[in-house]
Formats: C-alpha cells, sequence, structure tokens
C-alpha cells in the first residue's frame, strides 16, 4: 500500500469524523463531484499542513465542485 493511498485513507477517515459522516458517505460524495483524484493528488501539500487546512480546502472543493488548478 502506497504512502499516499494510506494517508487518503486517513485523510477520508478524519474528515468524515469532523464532518459526522462515514468514510464511505465522503467518497461517494467526492465521487459524484468529480473531486476523488483530485483529493487523492493534494498528498505532496495535505500530508505536510494541519489536518484542518485540508478540511477547509476538501469544504470548499465540495461547495463549488471545482478545483483551484
Amino acid at each position: 500500500m502506497s504512502k499516499e493511498f494510506r494517508f487518503f485513507t486517513y485523510l477520508l477517515e478524519s474528515y468524515a469524523i469532523h464532518k459526522g459522516m462515514t468514510a464511505s458517505e465522503v467518497l461517494n460524495l467526492l465521487d459524484e463531484k468529480g473531486l476523488t483524484d483530485f483529493v487523492y493528488g493534494m498528498y505532496e501539500l495535505y500530508h505536510v499542513e494541519a489536518i484542518e487546512n485540508a478540511f477547509m480546502d476538501m469544504d470548499s472543493l465540495i461547495a463549488t465542485g471545482k478545483t483551484a488548478w
């Protein structure tokens, strides 16, 4: 299992707890918005900053359905 996948799993589970959801619900939401690959690809940024920053970014991505890139 890659470090990216381990972190992505951790991120999903942590975000789910933060939002009062399950990890499956978060993954489904990201899939519906077309954001799963983008969030997975943000490993280099998300794993070095406070997890709350990743949560804020994910909130923004989900709200708009758009990536900044």
